[in-house]
C-alpha cells in the first residue's frame, strides 16, 4: 500500500521518522541545512583568525549568518508554484532597485553599487542572482524543450540587462555570477551544444572590442597582473603574490590555527574577505583544503539531487542552476586565490566577510529547500 506524502493533508507515511517528519513540516533538508551550518561554523572560526582575533567582527559576522539562517527558513516555507507565480514581480522590483542604483546610489571606494535605506544598507545586485535564474526558468517552463531560437533570444536579453547594469556600477565579479546563473539554467534547459559553441567562438570574436572599449582601466590591470604579477611585486601584483607565498606555505598539514604568518603580520591584504582562502589553507594545509572542497561538493551534489528529485521544468531548472552558481563561486574564488584566475572581487561562499551576499546565499538555499521539501512523494 502507498500513502500520499502532501505538505497540505500533512499525511506522512508510517514508516517515516519523526525527525524528518518534523524537518518536512518545516520544510527544512536535514543533509542540506547541517552542510551549511556547518561551512558557517568554519567560516567564523578562520575569520577570527584572519581578523586579528577581532571578536566584534566575529559577532557582526554570526549576526549576518542568523539573518541569512532566518531568510533561509522563510524561503522554503513558501512553495515553488507560489514563487513560480511572483517570479516577474521579483525580476522587476530587481531590475527597478538596480536603476535606483544608477540614479541615487551609495558610492564607496570608487563603486556605485549601494543603496543606503536609512536602517538598512544593501547591494541590489545580489538579489538578481535569484532573480535572474528565477526568470530564466519562469520563461522556459511553459516552452518547449529545447528551447527555440526566438525563446533564446528573449531569454538573452533577460540575462543581458541585469547584467550590463551591475557592469557599469562596476562590479564584474557580481555581474558574472549573475550572467553565470541565467546561462546555467539555459544550458539545464538543453541548450544545443552547436548553439553553445557558436556562443564561445563569438565572445571569443568580442574579446577585443571588450577590452578596447568596455573593460575599465583597472579591470584590463587586473588581467594584466593575472598574467604577470611579478611585473609590479610592489603594486598591483602584491595581492596575488602574497597569496600564493601564504598557500603555498601551509604545506600538507598547515601551520596552526593563528599561526600563519602572512596573515598574522599583516602581509596579507583583505585577507577577511575575498582573500580568506590564503588564511585557511596557510594555518590547515592541503589537508585542510580538501576538507573544505569535500563539503563544498556535498552541498552542491546535494543541490543537483534536489534539481533531479524535482517534479517540474521550473523546479529543475531554477535548482540545478543555484547549485551550478554557488559551484562557481568556489571555483572563481579559490581560482583567484592561488593565481589560476583573475582577482574580480569574489567571495568565498559562507567563509569570507559579509552580509548582503551571505543572506542572498542562505535565501537561494532556501528556494532548494522549498522545491525539495514541497514535493508530492509516495512512501511505502
Amino acid at each position: 500500500m502507498k500513502v500520499r506524502l502532501d505538505e497540505k493533508s500533512g499525511h506522512y507515511g508510517s514508516g517515516m521518522p519523526a525527525l524528518d517528519r518534523l524537518l518536512w513540516r518545516i520544510h527544512m533538508d536535514l543533509p542540506l541545512m547541517l552542510a551549511l551550518v556547518l561551512l558557517s561554523a568554519v567560516g567564523l572560526f578562520i575569520l577570527y583568525s584572519a581578523s586579528g582575533e577581532n571578536i566584534q567582527t566575529l559577532y557582526r559576522q554570526a549576526t549576518r549568518i542568523g539573518l541569512g539562517l532566518t531568510a533561509m527558513f522563510f524561503m522554503a516555507q513558501i512553495s515553488p508554484q507560489s514563487w513560480k507565480r511572483w517570479t516577474p514581480r521579483v525580476y522587476i522590483t530587481g531590475i527597478i532597485l538596480l536603476v535606483a542604483v544608477i540614479i541615487f546610489g551609495d558610492t564607496s571606494k570608487g563603486a556605485q553599487r549601494w543603496l543606503d535605506l536609512g536602517l538598512i544598507k544593501f547591494q541590489p545586485s545580489e538579489l538578481m542572482k535569484l532573480a535572474l535564474p528565477m526568470m530564466v526558468a519562469w520563461f522556459l517552463s511553459e516552452k518547449p524543450l529545447p528551447p527555440r531560437m526566438r525563446n533564446l533570444l528573449v531569454c538573452t536579453v533577460i540575462i543581458i540587462v541585469p547584467v550590463v547594469m551591475v557592469a557599469k556600477q562596476p562590479d564584474l565579479g557580481t555581474s558574472l555570477l549573475i550572467a553565470a546563473a541565467g546561462l546555467f539554467t539555459l544550458y539545464l534547459a538543453g541548450l544545443n551544444l552547436r548553439l553553445l559553441m557558436a556562443s564561445l567562438v563569438g565572445a571569443g570574436v568580442m574579446a577585443y572590442p571588450v577590452w578596447e572599449y568596455v573593460l575599465r582601466d583597472y579591470q584590463k590591470q587586473r588581467i594584466m597582473t593575472f598574467l604577470n604579477p611579478e611585473n609590479d611585486p610592489l603594486g598591483s601584483g602584491y595581492h596575488i603574490i602574497q597569496s600564493k607565498i601564504a598557500v603555498g606555505s601551509g604545506g600538507v598539514y598547515g601551520k596552526g590555527w593563528l599561526n600563519g604568518t602572512q596573515s598574522q603580520l599583516d602581509f596579507l591584504p583583505e585577507r577577511n574577505t575575498d582573500f580568506i582562502f590564503a588564511v585557511f589553507t596557510e594555518e590547515f594545509g592541503f589537508i585542510g583544503a580538501i576538507l573544505l572542497f569535500t563539503l563544498y561538493l556535498f552541498v552542491i551534489l546535494r543541490g543537483l539531487y534536489i534539481a533531479v528529485q524535482a517534479q517540474d521544468t521550473y523546479s529543475r531548472l531554477l535548482a540545478g542552476s543555484l547549485s551550478l552558481t554557488f559551484f562557481v563561486y568556489v571555483f572563481v574564488n579559490t581560482g583567484m586565490v592561488i593565481g589560476l584566475l583573475p582577482v574580480v572581487g569574489v567571495p568565498l561562499p559562507l567563509v569570507s566577510y559579509g552580509g548582503t551576499s551571505i543572506v542572498t546565499l542562505m535565501a537561494s538555499f532556501g528556494l532548494l529547500m522549498s522545491i525539495h521539501t514541497h514535493r508530492k512523494l509516495l512512501s511505502p
